[in-house]
This record gives C-alpha cells, structure tokens and sequence, in this order.
C-alpha cells in the first residue's frame, strides 16, 4: 500500500510555472500555469504541459506540448503580434551540453489556440555553413538570407592556432565549424510600441561544442501571419588586451 500510494504521488503533476493575463482579449486576466511531473531527486521535469483558466468562467484548456520533457520550464505573456492581447511565450532548457533550449508560442485569442512559433520550424529555417578560411579567418554563411561573415581569429590563443594553421597561416587541413539550434529567445520591444519583437541566439562553434566563435542574433518580428527576419547580427568574443 505504501508503495503504491508513493507512486501516485511522484506521477501527479505539479505547477512549474505561473503567470496572470489577459490572454483571451475579453479584459478580464486569465490564468496561465506550465504543470509537470517532477523526477524524485532531480530538477528535470516532464509531461510539461500548458493549462489556461479562463478569468471570466473558470474554464480550463490543456495544450499538449510537442517538447514537453526538461528543466526549469517558464512562461512569459506579451504581444507578439500587435492585436492588443497576451501571447503565450514557453521556454524549456533541454539540458544538453549545446544549451538547447526549447521555445513555443501561442496565441489563445478567443479561446481559440493557435501555436505561433515552433523551434523546431525555426531551426530548420535557420541554417548555416561554417569554415575555416586561410590568414586566421573563420567564415558564416547564412543560408536564409544569403548573408556572409567574416570572424576573424588571430587573437586566440597560440596553441590553438599551430593547430590549425601553418606559420604562413595557411590551413593545415579543411575545418568545417557549425551552428547550435536555438539556444535563446527574448521578447525585445525594440521600437517601444508594446508590441514585442524575439531576439533569437544561436552559438557558432569551431572544432567542437566548446570551442565558441561567437553567436548569430536574429531579430524576428511578426508580419504576414508569421515571424520574419528583421534583422541579423554576428556577435563575436572578444580578448583580452
């Protein structure tokens, strides 16, 4: 009996997350709660899943999560798409070495779900070629819109470099360098209109995982029924002088 009764318990879930809004557009705040089943003696959670209790009835809608496994699972409410009601922004660490991280948007105007953004969407749109070019040179190339970077990497460390260039600095063997999937994306109001743009990160990486070169930063904003890219950065590390 006892066992079974411990069993229950560990498998029923919990809320993991927590936020008030008016995500319907009837004015009234509705509430918005991430649950999820706890492991014993572990911050990982699963069956995340999203609950919305309507302010003005007390009804609830369950939307089922694609990626529902991870840790520390959040909400953020705000307006993506500049029709004066909260959007639902979920963002769940994979807990890999890459720092994937999982994002969903939905929109519940009307009590009616509609998933805005999906990672796994974003992440096959967003593609790119990374390699090693001679003099110190590292380049991105951004498949999506057909934009080239240049990093430039003489300032690393000397060991590193003799490993990968002659003293000439030319190549010592083809190096082909790549980009994490989304590892971040924040709500930026960047023209200050209480309509949020996404600030999307991705990590270049050189040889391996560890090795950061820098990071592509996508701003993406809604038009047309979908997010769009607005603009696009290369951010790189800098050295010490």
């Amino acid at each position: 009996m006892y066992n079974c009764y411990y069993r229950a318990e560990m498998i029923k879930p919990i809320v993991v997350s927590y936020k008030k809004g008016d995500v319907n557009g009837d004015n009234i705040p509705d509430n918005v709660y991430l649950t999820g089943v706890k492991t014993p003696d572990s911050s990982f959670i699963q069956n995340i899943t999203l609950e919305i209790q309507d302010g003005l009835t007390g009804g609830v809608t369950r939307i089922l999560l694609k990626d529902n496994v991870g840790y520390n699972p959040t909400l953020y409410l705000g307006d993506f798409t500049g029709n004066h009601v909260e959007d639902i922004l979920i963002s769940i660490n994979s807990g890999g070495s890459g720092g994937i991280i999982y994002h969903y948007i939905y929109s519940f105007n009307d009590n009616i779900e509609k998933l805005l953004f999906d990672f796994n969407i974003y992440n096959k749109q967003y593609e790119y070629d990374v390699s090693y070019k001679n003099n110190y040179k590292v380049e991105v190339i951004s498949k999506k819109n057909k934009t080239k970077y240049i990093i430039d990497i003489s300032s690393r460390d000397v060991n590193y470099l003799n490993e990968i260039y002659y003293e000439n600095g030319d190549l010592k063997n083809p190096i082909i360098g790549f980009v994490n999937p989304l590892s971040g994306l924040y709500p930026v109001d960047f023209n200050s209109n209480q309509v949020y743009e996404l600030l999307a990160y991705q990590k270049i990486a050189g040889r391996y995982n560890a090795d950061s070169l820098g990071y592509v930063m996508n701003t993406l904003k809604w038009k047309d029924k979908m997010f769009i890219l607005d603009n696009q950065n290369v951010a790189i590390l800098g050295s010490q002088v």
